[in-house]
């Protein structure tokens, strides 16, 4: 018994003896890989938010000419990548009267300033929303030991907003000279010395675009399988074919379609939708009809240091297809009004401002319009679109006066009522809706007006759908159901009374 009892003892021992050595060797071994391995820059950039996926403002570099040492490809890149980042924190910082992240981009003699003045609106009650938009950087100079670099950055397009207690006092696009030193340390490209050189109102307008042939007779568009998934899993080119070749049988010459933000990507275009993008319209060429092109269904955010990423998706996607035979025209936002009361109608508006802008300048040939969800937004940013796009689906007694408002507000641009239907549901939850035969009436009483008024349209839409997204209007099933009957066939695939009147 004593004999059992010291062996268990002694096999106690040796396993906690071996153990304590693997815990040791465990703890080194992860002592020495901290001790080389290099700072974590996502981690030691104190916003906690990578500039890859917040901020990426047009860069162009001037051909290196620089003095000094020739700079190679991989230490140009880190260098951007610091200077994008220093303009970052910064504006994150004056937005939020703190200073995290400053040091990791800019050495002690420069934080000097830009503490003072933080400090400064933070004592005024000031705080500044800003965004760089274009750069223009030449590298003026690189040291022989690579670690110094002097930039100078021409033209550079900010945005800013100041407010002072919440209340915005001063909106501005301005146009500025940078001179810059930086210094290579730790790892980081930190800037030295800033100088702001020049600096000038930026109030560029892009050119009108001619819609003297724009004759638009069409209808909104989704596939009746996949409705607001249209370019996803269940994508196909015969089913959007058929449904095409069924649009132009119907005298109809133009079609609706929208890119969603997240689902083609982002900043970081996905392709492979993009191809199923071209795809389609390649079948409404096929079919002879064009395509009003609607650009972030489903987006919200209007903050201006998202501003730069949704310029790089809508460069993407309007490069993409803007040479395309089929596309008619850039519809730059679905309803941007709806989201005045709970995003701000100022925000809302300078960044349709500024969308307007940069896809004028991408693409010089096809108009832009907004889709406004009624007449009363119509007016707002008429100098900047090519033709007035607004939905109704409000009393057709009313039409006819809204209309005549709209001409004398916007007496020179064309009107297209981009979306308008009637639901022909009614059962358990909507008890009192309306009928098939209620529907066809509505279409034929706004053909009828829209003839008289000369108005160019787009219907809401081909199809009967069998389920709603939850986004599209909610879970409330009255709400649900309500959508899914606005089409001119049914779920299966037989014309309604309404089709007759599907144009005039």
């Amino acid at each position: 018994m004593v004999s059992i009892n010291k062996n268990i003892m002694r096999t106690i021992l040796i396993a906690s003896y071996i153990m304590l050595v693997a815990l040791i060797i465990s703890g080194v071994s992860a002592l020495f890989s901290y001790l080389n391995t290099g700072a974590d820059r996502s981690k030691m950039l104190h916003t906690e938010i990578k500039k890859v996926e917040q901020y990426l403002p047009t860069i162009n570099w001037e051909p290196l000419q620089n003095e000094g040492r020739p700079m190679d490809n991989e230490n140009l890149n880190a260098l951007q990548n610091d200077y994008l980042d220093a303009w970052y924190v910064k504006q994150i910082a004056y937005k939020t009267n703190k200073t995290a992240g400053i040091k990791d981009y800019y050495t002690d003699s420069a934080r000097e300033n830009l503490f003072a003045f933080i400090d400064l609106n933070k004592a005024q009650d000031i705080t500044i929303e800003a965004t760089t938009l274009k750069h223009n950087p030449t590298l003026e100079f690189f040291s022989e030991d690579g670690q110094m670099a002097v930039i100078t950055d021409r033209n550079v397009i900010e945005y800013k907003r100041v407010f002072k207690a919440n209340k915005l006092v001063l909106e501005t696009t301005e146009t500025s000279t940078y001179q810059m030193v930086f210094l290579l340390e730790d790892g980081f490209w930190r800037i030295r010395h800033l100088v702001k050189e020049e600096a000038d109102i930026y109030n560029k307008q892009p050119k009108q675009i001619a819609v003297d042939s724009l004759n638009i007779k069409g209808i909104n568009y989704y596939p009746q399988a996949n409705p607001w998934d249209m370019f996803g899993n269940a994508f196909s080119t015969d089913t959007i074919a058929k449904d095409f070749k069924i649009i132009k049988d119907a005298g109809l010459n133009s079609v609706r379609l929208f890119v969603q933000y997240e689902d083609f990507g982002k900043a970081a275009i996905d392709y492979k939708k993009v191809d199923k993008l071209k795809q389609t319209l390649d079948m409404a060429a096929a079919n002879n009809l064009k395509v009003v092109l609607t650009l972030f269904d489903f987006y919200g955010d209007y903050n201006v240091m998202s501003w730069t990423l949704n310029q790089r998706h809508a460069e993407g996607i309007v490069n993409a297809v803007k040479d395309h035979k089929a596309l008619l025209a850039w519809d730059i936002k679905n309803e941007p009004n709806l989201d005045f009361e709970s995003r701000g109608k100022d925000n809302v508006i300078a960044w349709l401002d500024n969308m307007i802008d940069l896809v004028k300048e991408i693409d010089t040939v096809h108009p832009v319009t907004i889709g406004w969800s009624n007449t009363e937004s119509a007016t707002i940013l008429k100098d900047k679109v090519d033709f007035i796009s607004f939905h109704y689906y409000e009393d057709l007694e009313q039409l006819d006066e809204a209309i005549t408002t709209m001409k004398k507000e916007i007496p020179n641009k064309p009107l297209v009522l981009q979306e308008f239907g009637m639901s022909s549901y009614s059962g358990l939850w909507k008890p009192f809706g309306s009928s098939d035969e209620d529907q066809a009436n509505y279409h034929k009483k706004i053909q009828e007006q829209i003839a008289a008024n000369k108005l160019q349209f787009m219907s809401w839409t081909l199809y009967d759908f069998t389920s709603v997204p939850n986004d599209v209007v909610g879970r409330l099933p009255w709400r649900k159901n309500t959508q899914k009957h606005f089409g001119f066939i049914d779920k299966n695939g037989t014309k309604k009374p309404a089709f007759k009147y599907i144009t005039h």
